[in-house]
């Protein structure tokens, strides 16, 4: 006879198998090679800053009108003989820059520029390379972490599109009366660069930490503050659209006195050009007083920024938006240079890694804003 069982007695299943307790998402094991996708990511972010320091050199030298034809394979080669070098120059003596500004300009000479633009092409096509190679690799050997291959594979297709805007930019420089590219197109094309270098930041940032950890510290996202952050950024965004335009036009080495121009708040026929709106885009003191305020105002903006920040709990937060005000600073110190000094190549490079610089920096601070890391309470204090 079975012996009796209290009333309270758990009664045990012995015909099955016992299963050990499962976990949710937050205490799933990382999956994913994310170290080695984010090392591949690393070397695409340094690529596209050379890309852009490239393209700004490329600019500064005139050099963007220098090939006249869009190959995105076939041009992977250059002249490889004297009669390919004279039917190149030939093509680029067909152009308006050539006959309005370069119509002295001798094969060597030709050649000068000529390397810088594909030399700059030559890049774009090494990021492509590298990214198809690696996304392929990573998606073959299953190891994108989950969630993650539409990131990366945007990654690509906007790639592939600033190629397309790059060719649409040197085009409007090619008939008519231009000697130069059309600056709201430039600015078009730079603009998605730091689009594209901003979300492999991100992208870096993301991947340095398991998917778990991101999940908690989630939680102890500061609302006001990014909202702050996203609006800086975009304040940011603006003023680099705008030294497109300035770059675009040369506006740079023009009105190289400072706080004024020309002696005044405001430049000398400010709204000349017919129609109005051509102003904004190619009256070269209209376009560098734009910059020089929207500096003032992002300045002022990343003050406000700076402060509310210094009320985070978070050590690392607050250390964030310190490096962000100190480039600013820098940021600042180097555009009134760059303006005073007319705009010479190596002031005007710095000027322009500077804002890739703030731009990173703004990036990370919001991005450890929205993910804030766990510390101590001596950290805290």
């Amino acid at each position: 006879m079975a012996a009796k069982r209290a009333i309270f007695q758990e009664v045990e299943d012995t015909s099955r198998p016992k299963e050990a307790p499962k976990g949710g998402m937050i205490d799933a094991r990382p999956r994913g090679a994310r170290n080695a996708v984010r090392i591949w990511l690393g070397v695409l972010f340094a690529m596209v800053v050379a890309m852009i320091a490239v393209g700004g050199l490329t600019r500064l030298t005139d050099s963007g009108l220098s090939i006249t034809e869009w190959r995105p394979v076939t041009g992977a080669l250059p002249p490889m003989s004297t009669a390919a070098w004279e039917a190149e120059f030939a093509r680029y003596r067909q152009i308006p820059q050539f006959e309005l500004q370069n119509s002295a300009m001798t094969l060597e000479a030709f050649k000068s520029i000529y390397w810088w633009e594909w030399g700059h092409r030559q890049l774009g096509r090494a990021i492509g390379l590298v990214w198809a190679l690696g996304f392929a690799g990573f998606l073959v050997a299953r190891k994108i972490p989950p969630g993650w291959t539409g990131r990366l594979f945007a990654l690509g297709v906007l790639g592939g599109l600033q190629g397309a805007i790059g060719w649409w930019m040197v085009a409007s420089g090619l008939t008519g009366d231009m000697v130069s590219v059309a600056s709201y197109r430039l600015a078009t094309h730079l603009g998605l660069a730091f689009v594209i270098l901003g979300l492999i930041a991100w992208f870096m940032l993301s991947l340095s930490r398991p998917e778990a950890a991101l999940m908690q510290a989630r939680r102890g996202r500061e609302p006001r503050l990014a909202t702050w952050s996203a609006v800086l950024l975009g304040a940011a965004f603006v003023q680099i659209l705008l030294g497109a335009l300035v770059a675009g036009i040369d506006a740079g080495r023009n009105y190289t006195d400072w706080p004024l121009m020309a002696g005044g708040f405001l430049p000398p026929d400010p709204l000349q050009i017919e129609p109005l709106w051509r102003n904004f885009f190619e009256n070269d003191g209209t376009v560098q007083f734009m910059h020089r305020m929207a500096g003032y105002a992002l300045a002022i903006l990343a003050v406000v920024v700076f402060l509310k920040a210094r009320r985070s709990p978070y050590r690392k937060t607050r250390a964030a938006y310190h490096a962000i005000i100190a480039m600013v600073a820098l940021q600042i110190l180097l555009g009134i240079a760059t303006v005073m000094y007319s705009a010479p190549w190596p002031l005007a490079i710095l000027h322009q890694l500077g804002a890739v610089a703030l731009w990173v920096l703004i990036l990370r601070g919001r991005h450890q804003n929205a993910y804030p890391k766990a510390q101590s309470l001596r950290e805290a204090a």
